[in-house]
């Protein structure tokens, strides 16, 4: 898989290149970051890349031209090395938003150019002519898409086969459909015992129809007190057992609280 990024800030990009398990894999070859400064594809003293916007109001606004002469040159590259066009995602608050499915999909695949943008946004011409999808993180705004691109690129590397030190490890994450997609239980580790609070009892226990069990528990439980929406999903799709059901029902009439739920010190 290979990530093309148009950025004006290539140098924030070594930290999924460099560091952690994405930099790691990098390192091996599991994957490719090529970074494309649209400055490098201006013909003025001043490298400009934006200006003032058509119908005044206030900021600035990228210029198509150095995109899409950016984009060009990594879509050649690209075709160098034998791979196919790659799709062109746009970060954007008007995009879809991005998911664990959209990151495994982007996992299978082999890859595509991510454009970042800064100041007041792109010129239209260059999202109508270029892009092909839009992608959003949520109900807010950031400086530019470099950080939206960093978390796409690291939620997509992490699924790759042999990235984790454990295959496993990705299955049980949240939103994960071998979780029905509800949220993940809570984890411990050493000391058994820290600050006086205790490593609850079927963790410890050795009996793995026990510790499966509470952990597909405190998965509904914590879903239900944080996503009820991730609940109702799985519910509509077919996925809560009647175990499950018997669960909630009873955490209905019941305000018993476990370890790892909100409220807890």
């Amino acid at each position: 898989m290979r990530f093309d990024v148009l950025t004006l800030f290539p140098d924030m990009f070594s930290v999924v290149r460099d560091l952690g398990v994405t930099g790691r894999a990098h390192a091996q070859g599991r994957w490719a970051l090529q970074a494309w400064n649209p400055r490098d594809y201006t013909h003025d003293v001043h490298r400009t890349v934006d200006d003032r916007p058509y119908g005044g109001g206030p900021g600035m606004v990228m210029m198509p031209g150095p995109l899409e002469a950016a984009l060009q040159a990594a879509q050649a590259q690209r075709a160098s090395a034998g791979l196919a066009p790659a799709p062109v995602i746009l970060m954007s608050p008007t995009g879809r938003r991005f998911d664990q499915l959209a990151a495994q999909q982007l996992a299978a695949s082999p890859g595509a150019v991510l454009v970042c943008g800064r100041y007041e946004g792109l010129d239209q011409r260059f999202i109508d002519r270029c892009v092909t999808d839009e992608i959003s993180l949520g109900d807010f705004v950031l400086s530019g898409g470099e950080l939206a691109a960093l978390a796409v690129i690291d939620a997509a590397v992490r699924l790759m086969p042999g990235v984790l030190n454990d295959d496993a490890s990705a299955v049980q994450d949240s939103f994960n459909p071998a979780l029905s997609g509800l949220l993940d239980s809570p984890h411990y580790t050493r000391p058994e015992v820290y600050e006086g609070v205790s490593v609850p009892p079927e963790l410890l226990s050795g009996h793995h129809a026990n510790i499966a069990r509470w952990r597909r528990e405190q998965s509904l439980r914590l879903t239900q007190q944080r996503r009820p929406d991730l609940l109702d999903a799985a519910r509509r799709q077919g996925l809560l057992t009647p175990a499950d059901e018997r669960f909630l029902s009873l955490l209905a009439t019941r305000r018993d609280k476990s370890p790892g739920d909100p409220g807890q010190g």
